[in-house]
């Protein structure tokens, strides 16, 4: 009875946020696996049971193969690009400068912009009209002197999901910039003035004793920024709409379910998703519980 009121309460404290897990969660996730794996391509079919067949048939779709390499260029850009900001606007508050808190609120403020919103306003930014019909970054370029560099932003096909991925970088260096931030006020001051006294350089404090201090910070940035790049979605929406020059696969799978009329082909793209997403997470869970286990 003592074992039981120690543990009762905080059981039944988590059991809702368990039971809802399970359900709409997990639940939901073998479900779509579970469509995945049959042939019900129309709305009123039963759908039999066919196995990986649709994870096999699905790269021999053209589309298909598009939307994976624009999601890895997106990945890509965005990942590198929020985490090389974040990372120098973290270095330049660390240093200390005046309104600090100002600035802190002003780089973080894009980030209580839902992407969709972030999505119309780069939208009309990186509008392509040139010359006259400029408007945007191109109107600016224009104004500047700088004309020669006015460019097709995410319409070019070749380069247009780099440029996609600027508004996101936008928006989310300033949390990696909190981030980055944290780690470098957590680093013992003791620590740089012994490197220093010993004559290490400014810069060979931070490559010898504060980068290596924060890789945790880097590789929790890493594993936030990598997901939500996997699963973009409204902001590609927002910005290009349902286009092949921007597709990804996000995009491909409404497209799937709501235009096509195919749930089995959505329910496979999701599990890509899925799994591409626990590629990042599962490693780190991993890596974070043996940390745990050895502290």
């Amino acid at each position: 009875m003592t074992r039981m009121r120690r543990w009762l309460p905080g059981l039944l404290l988590v059991t809702p946020s368990i039971v809802a897990i399970a359900v709409f969660v997990y639940g939901m996730l073998g479900w779509n696996f579970r469509l995945a794996m049959t042939d019900k391509h129309d709305e009123v079919s039963e759908g039999n049971f066919v196995g990986l067949e649709n994870f096999v048939t699905l790269w021999d779709q053209k589309r298909w193969g598009i939307s994976v390499n624009h999601a890895i260029v997106f990945t890509v850009v965005f990942v590198f690009g929020a985490l090389l900001l974040g990372w120098l606007l973290a270095l330049l508050m660390e240093k200390g400068i005046r309104g600090e808190g100002t600035f802190r609120a002003i780089y973080l403020f894009p980030m209580a912009i839902s992407f969709v919103a972030t999505g119309v306003v780069w939208r009309w930014l990186m509008n392509s009209g040139r010359g006259e019909r400029a408007v945007g970054l191109n109107r600016l370029l224009d104004g500047l002197g700088l004309g020669a560099l006015q460019w097709e932003w995410f319409r070019n096909p070749d380069w247009g999901m780099a440029a996609m991925a600027i508004p996101a970088i936008w928006q989310m260096s300033g949390y990696v910039m909190a981030l980055f931030l944290a780690g470098f006020r957590g680093v013992p001051e003791e620590l740089r003035e012994a490197a220093r006294v010993d004559g290490c350089t400014e810069w060979g404090v931070y490559r010898h004793i504060v980068l290596p201090l924060l890789r945790p910070v880097t590789l929790s940035a890493l594993i936030i920024l990598g997901h939500i790049s996997l699963k973009v979605f409204d902001l590609i929406v927002a910005v290009s709409g349902k286009q092949v020059i921007t597709d990804v696969p996000a995009v491909f799978m409404w497209v799937a379910v709501f235009d096509s009329h195919d749930p089995a082909k959505g329910a496979t793209i999701a599990s890509y998703i899925v799994l591409a997403v626990s590629i990042f997470v599962i490693p780190y869970l991993v890596w974070t519980l043996r940390r745990e286990r050895r502290s």
